[in-house]
């Protein structure tokens, strides 16, 4: 992964990422707050031995001073120190428990011993201190002390020589310090959670994707439009709406494939169903119209047909029927709109529907209309769950691959790809659909066509008369006087 591969993720989970982090921030701080807070008191000990008549007897001293410090150091959480302690201060305790809130150290190189007890109650915190030095100071006299009889004495002695304040201010909880830990592991499952979903996601999102997977052209790319079901045809509902101007920008590049070509015959087809297939064909039939083109438009799939019904016109009796010799292709073919655009349904089911689109009649039918339109657009069912259209695309000029972004998976778009290349059929390019709007993968109308708020013109300088119901405009459109009301 590159780098704007991470800027991309973080655009695209940065809510996540968000929710996280202050998920973390809050679980930091509840923490924080269901926790006791806990102070710690700290007195010091310092250790001497008796001084020699020389320099050789101190050195001597000295070095079993040290010796004797980290020994000392240990003993302070033994029973023998704390047990009197506990009498003295008639704590309901056992020295084990007492241990674990007392801590001793002795920095290197010195004659000092630390001794901090932490406690619920500072006070508590600094009495405990206190009586365990001098608990300490008592046993390590009866420790180093000689033997009854002796007129020697303890050649150690301890010595305190701070003693232990009341604390003003817990140590923990250290509220800050947990919630800037919080927030840290929130920020890093959430990072690690997008970076593993996206990571995991096998679905084709952008124009990087596809071209990883092959590398046949992108000739267009049509945003998603949640009324796409209710306005299938857009191109006519909304002739000036971005989304129309993207088939145009579709059309526009269709024109440069294959220069010079005169078989203008191209099969519309996808991996799998609900890539928007369908309707990619038929505005893509209604644009070439548009344009002057004499255009025709096959329902090719014989197996869910679709174009009949969102153009508009009856389906019973179609392609099937001339295929089998039932009708003739002049009582089927119907005229649709104002434009020079003509639909082919696809009549009834048949039980063969491959059999048929691989048929010679069908082959000698492709060559018919070739002679007579300028382009012909064949709607053929997915790749992946039929052979339909692959073995239509044998016949044709090229086809045209549709992918859904954020629906079809890699693996499928890959199969599809396939599917074509087994059989010898030309891929003239792919179309992106159900682009988003919004996000890091959003959809770029400045890559496929007209942003939003660039029309053809002022709304009150549009002669509205002069738009067909097809959405086609006149050449040389009369402009119209922008003239002002008073009081309007």
């Amino acid at each position: 992964m590159e780098l704007r591969d991470y800027i991309r993720i973080l655009r695209k989970s940065w809510l996540l990422i968000v929710l996280l982090t202050l998920v973390g921030v809050a679980a930091a701080a509840t923490f924080s707050l269901l926790q006791k807070p806990m102070y710690t008191a700290s007195t010091k000990v310092f250790v001497s031995t008796s001084s020699g008549q020389n320099v050789s007897d101190l050195a001597q001293g000295n070095s079993f001073t040290v010796q004797r410090v980290k020994t000392y150091s240990d003993l302070v959480t033994t029973p023998i120190v704390l047990q009197p302690v506990i009498a003295a201060l008639e704590l309901n305790m056992t020295s084990d428990d007492l241990a674990s809130a007392v801590s001793a150290s002795a920095p290197l190189d010195t004659t000092l011993i630390e001794i901090s007890v932490s406690n619920e109650d500072p006070v508590l915190a600094a009495d405990l201190a206190n009586a365990i030095s001098q608990s300490l100071t008592a046993v390590v006299q009866d420790i180093e002390a000689p033997e009854a009889g002796s007129e020697n004495t303890s050649p150690v002695k301890l010595t305190r020589v701070q003693d232990a304040p009341v604390p003003q201010s817990p140590v923990s909880p250290k509220v800050p310090l947990n919630v800037a830990l919080g927030a840290l592991v929130g920020l890093a499952l959430g990072l690690a959670i997008a970076v593993l979903r996206e990571t995991l996601d096998n679905r084709v999102r952008n124009e990087r994707d596809v071209a990883q997977l092959t590398d046949a052209p992108i000739i267009g790319g049509i945003a998603f439009d949640p009324k796409a079901k209710t306005r299938p045809l857009i191109v006519q509902a909304d002739p000036r709406s971005p989304r129309a101007e993207s088939f145009r920008t579709l059309r526009t590049n269709l024109s440069f494939l294959d220069i010079g070509s005169e078989d203008r015959s191209f099969v519309v087809t996808s991996s799998v169903q609900s890539e928007g297939k369908s309707t990619t064909a038929a505005n893509l039939a209604i644009s070439l119209a548009d344009s002057g083109a004499r255009v025709l438009l096959v329902d090719a799939d014989l197996r869910r047909p679709k174009v009949a019904e969102y153009m508009g016109l009856e389906g019973a009796v179609g392609i099937t029927d001339v295929l089998i010799g039932r009708a003739e292709l002049l009582d089927v073919v119907q005229p649709w709109g104002r434009s020079k655009l003509f639909v082919l349904p696809a009549g009834k089911i048949p039980p063969n529907p491959s059999e048929l689109l691989g048929s010679s009649a069908m082959a000698d039918l492709v060559a018919l209309f070739n002679r007579e339109f300028d382009a012909v657009i064949f709607d053929a069912p997915p790749l992946l769950p039929v052979t339909d259209a692959a073995i239509l695309s044998k016949s044709v000029g090229g086809s045209i691959l549709v992918v859904a972004a954020g629906h079809t998976h890699k693996n499928q778009l890959k199969g599809a790809v396939s599917a074509l290349e087994n059989v010898g059929a030309p891929i003239s390019g792919l179309v992106l659909t159900m682009l988003p709007t919004k996000g890091p993968d959003a959809y770029g109308y400045g890559r496929y066509g007209y942003a939003y708020g660039y029309g053809y013109g002022d709304e009150e300088t549009v002669d509205q008369s002069a738009v067909a119901e097809d959405g086609s405009r006149p050449a040389k459109p009369t402009p119209s006087k922008k003239t002002t009301t008073k009081g309007a």
